[in-house]
């Protein structure tokens, strides 16, 4: 059985959630390929050149250098080759305007930075088992928050 990765990428300028998300990616039993990226322009960059491959999913921190998660979701969904890339925000935020905010600009859903490892490693499994044509087809309030 030789199921094709998931291609995740990950955008987040705090390097101990760098690691943290990396372990606990290769801890999932989910064959994937993940690429890190240190703030929102890098992110960009790479999603902006022709040829490279495109992500399954991308998990984008809020609160970031240079080109923070909200500016990088915004000028996702106006690049009409990228509009319909799977966005999960993964903050630290629990702000009703954050959460709002990334809702009504197309994010598909939110995720709190869980605050211990294998916490983080239950939310990180359970998002990438989603079944995204299902989920954004169905997307509302109730669905965008994702708790554990």
């Amino acid at each position: 059985m030789s199921e094709n990765p998931l291609n995740i990428v990950l955008a987040d300028d705090d390097d101990d959630d760098r690691m943290l998300f990396s372990e606990a990616i290769d801890e999932i039993a989910i064959q994937t390929n993940l690429k890190l990226f240190n703030h929102g322009q890098e992110l960009m960059d790479y999603l902006n050149t022709a040829g490279s491959n495109l992500p399954n999913l991308i998990f984008l921190d809020l609160n970031m250098p240079i080109k923070n998660g909200l500016q990088c979701l915004k000028e996702i969904r106006s690049n009409t080759a990228l509009k319909d890339l799977c966005v999960a925000i993964y903050s630290t935020s629990s702000s009703e305007v954050d959460i709002e905010e990334t809702f009504l600009n197309g994010a598909n859903i939110y995720v709190n930075k869980p605050n211990n490892y294998s916490k983080l490693r239950e939310a990180v499994e359970k998002v990438l088992q989603l079944n995204w044509q299902y989920h954004t087809s169905n997307l509302n309030k109730d669905t965008f928050l994702f708790r554990i």
